[in-house]
């Protein structure tokens, strides 16, 4: 598998390390694009979160395209020593940092620090096929870490016949946008 950061300073470099087995599902690069798309202006100078970060693309075209910093979380050894590589191949390293936390069940790791942008990619279903469902859950942890402040833009990468009932008690969802049976919300932290 060939990826390729899209936009940017990095714009069409290859990544060097990229993932071999089932574990890591990249997101595709046409729902990168309109993501991208999306984000653009908020993103120079940001302080980017990629959540499940699997092959890091994500925070990895964040940097690319300004994001003054991007923290990379995954509980995968694997994907983070692919992040770390990439990440220094690309020039990046100084402005990133790699942690391994279980994004569904503990962010204390980064309780307190505040970013711009959180992007979770939680994974759709686990090697047998059984659907995962862990956006709420991820969802909560980034709501109970304070991650978020009222001008944070969470998005969402989901299934779309994932229920994300029960998500609305803490975050408003202000746009969505869907590529097949992928689906893009975005929301923002609810006024209390």
């Amino acid at each position: 598998m060939t990826l390729r950061v899209q936009s940017g300073s990095a714009r069409g470099r290859r990544l060097k390390a990229v993932p071999g087995g089932r574990e890591v599902r990249p997101i595709l690069a046409r729902i990168r694009k309109s993501l991208f798309d999306i984000l653009r202006p908020r993103i120079e100078g940001a302080l980017f979160l990629d959540l499940f970060a699997g092959t890091g693309m994500v925070g990895i075209e964040a940097l690319s395209n300004g994001a003054a910093r991007a923290t990379f979380v995954d509980r995968a050894s694997s994907s983070l020593r692919m992040i770390e590589t990439n990440v220094a191949f690309l020039g990046f390293a100084e402005r990133s940092e790699v942690l391994r936390a279980d994004v569904a069940r503990d962010l204390r790791a980064l309780a307190g620090r505040r970013f711009d942008l959180i992007f979770l990619g939680p994974p759709y279903k686990d090697e047998k096929a059984v659907p995962l469902a862990l956006s709420v859950p991820a969802l909560s942890r980034v709501a109970e870490a304070g991650l978020a402040g009222p001008e944070t833009w969470v998005v969402l990468q989901h299934h779309d016949k994932e229920s994300l009932d029960g998500a609305e008690a803490r975050w408003e969802k202000f746009r969505e946008k869907e590529y097949g049976d992928t689906t893009l919300s975005f929301f923002k932290l609810r006024a209390l």
